[in-house]
């Protein structure tokens, strides 16, 4: 009986730790998921608001990814969350939800530096 408790045991937390392991999010907006290879920028945050407005900017780089396949990602991904595309062009993708704003745009190729702009819609 023991042993059947801890191999249970242990399949939950071989589960657990995949999907948290997967499950990676931009710092400053949770709802927001952070590809592989992204990594977000330090010190490179802004962030100021109240409960009706609010502008949080944030910074992500990579090494090994392309604008093109994070743009991909997230027109892949976002929508599931509820984030509507409203324009795409090959610099820049933006998305509506809820009264807010996401803007991804390429800052830079070498290094990729991408901005993440969330502002709420006045």
């Amino acid at each position: 009986m023991r042993q059947i408790f801890f191999f249970v045991m242990m399949a939950i937390t071989v589960v657990f730790m995949s999907f948290s392991a997967q499950a990676a999010f931009v710092e400053g907006l949770e709802d927001i998921p952070l590809p592989e290879g992204l990594e977000q920028v330090e010190n490179g945050n802004l962030s100021f608001g109240n409960e009706e407005i609010r502008l949080i900017e944030v910074y992500l780089t990579s090494t090994n990814l392309t604008f093109a396949g994070i743009r991909h990602f997230y027109q892949e991904t976002l929508p599931q969350m509820g984030w509507q595309i409203k324009q795409q062009e090959q610099k820049k993708i933006l998305f509506e939800r809820e009264g807010e704003t996401l803007e991804i745009s390429k800052e830079s190729t070498q290094p990729l530096i991408v901005r993440l702009t969330v502002k709420s819609k006045l």
